[in-house]
């Protein structure tokens, strides 16, 4: 399958988580949660759902987001490592291939200046980050 991003054919789409990187972890923005991450993650961590959600979750009509901790990125960047990586949200499980980065060649190679696993590692399929990008468009469907 041929695939254009940002006007321009894709020659190759490689990525690679680096060991000990946390780069995306620090990035400014928001960290969006689904229902199911808060019963996911409230289980991993030993509470209630009520509680997970009161402690570390911003809900407004549309969304629901981690709340940012004072001098923060994340209540759950710990030590250069995520405290709940088993269960992380699925904003950070598809990080690189969102859809404003896997459908925009510019986008994606912006994000190889804070992420080093871009450009390294085996060859993806288009069609399978395309696969991950709707993943995320389900997830989150009021911001797509």
């Amino acid at each position: 399958m041929d695939a254009i991003l940002g006007g321009t054919p894709v020659i190759e789409l490689r990525f690679e988580c680096q060991p000990g990187c946390t780069a995306c972890c620090e990035q400014k923005g928001w960290v969006y949660i689904t229902e199911r991450d808060i019963v996911r993650q409230a289980e991993f961590l030993g509470l209630s759902p009520a509680a997970y959600e009161a402690r570390y979750v911003y809900r407004t009509k549309n969304q629901l987001r981690l709340r940012k901790p004072p001098g923060k990125a994340c209540h759950f960047l710990e030590s250069g490592r995520c405290a709940i990586h088993p269960v992380k949200p699925v904003q950070c499980r598809l990080f690189p291939f969102w859809p404003e980065l896997v459908e925009d060649r510019a986008s994606w190679d912006g994000a190889a200046v804070y992420c080093p696993g871009i450009g390294k590692g085996g060859l993806v399929q288009i069609g399978a980050a395309m696969e991950l990008a709707s993943e995320m468009k389900t997830a989150y469907p009021y911001q797509y």
